[in-house]
């Protein structure tokens, strides 16, 4: 949005001015204030789902080290089926095999998703209709050829890799070649 013509000394000056026109304007959103347009109850859990990540994170980035320094070579936030808008956490196009690290608050883990008290009936559709658009992408990746491996983010991640790695080789059907496998049984 242009809010005018400012032309101080300096950009620390044109800068204040600019902020002091958009608040003027009611254009920034203060602290204590939620759009009308937000869903949240409050703005610290407005804050808190705007801070989620929709990839790398925190348990991407470990299963993806250790599955690097195991030998492993895959692509990252790749979409195996470029019709369908769905996106694979860690793909090996090679063989087939699409990883998604699934949170357990957004996909409804058995064991560690609490329902929110506040707004219940959105979150359950939310979540439901997380965990059907799962089934659904497992599903086509499936008759597309692919195979879907689902980690939940609580897995241990060693365990997750080496099920990763597993799945690979398997997939590969010998042990030891280049792609996402490593260079010997043993890793």
């Amino acid at each position: 949005m242009y809010l005018g013509e400012v032309e101080y000394d300096s950009r620390r000056l044109n800068l204040a001015e600019a902020w002091k026109r958009a608040i003027a304007r009611e254009l920034v959103i203060r602290g204590d204030a939620l759009p009308e347009s937000s869903w949240a109850e409050t703005p610290a859990v407005r804050a808190s789902m705007r801070g989620n990540r929709s990839r790398d994170t925190k348990p991407e980035k470990v299963l993806r080290t250790l599955l690097y320094e195991r030998g492993a070579r895959y692509r990252v936030s790749y979409r195996p089926l470029p019709r369908l808008r769905r996106t694979a956490d860690i793909a090996f196009p090679g063989t087939k095999v699409a990883v998604f690290v699934d949170g357990c608050f957004w996909h409804g883990c058995a064991e560690h998703c609490r329902w929110p008290a506040i707004n219940e009936e959105f979150w359950r559709r939310k979540i439901e209709g997380n965990r059907a658009r799962d089934a659904d992408t497992d599903q086509a990746l499936a008759v597309a050829g692919w195979t879907s491996l689902r980690v939940w983010e609580h897995e241990d991640p060693r365990e997750a890799a080496d099920r990763v790695i597993a799945l690979v080789r398997e997939k590969r059907g010998h042990v030891g070649a280049h792609e996402g496998a490593g260079t010997s049984p043993a890793q």
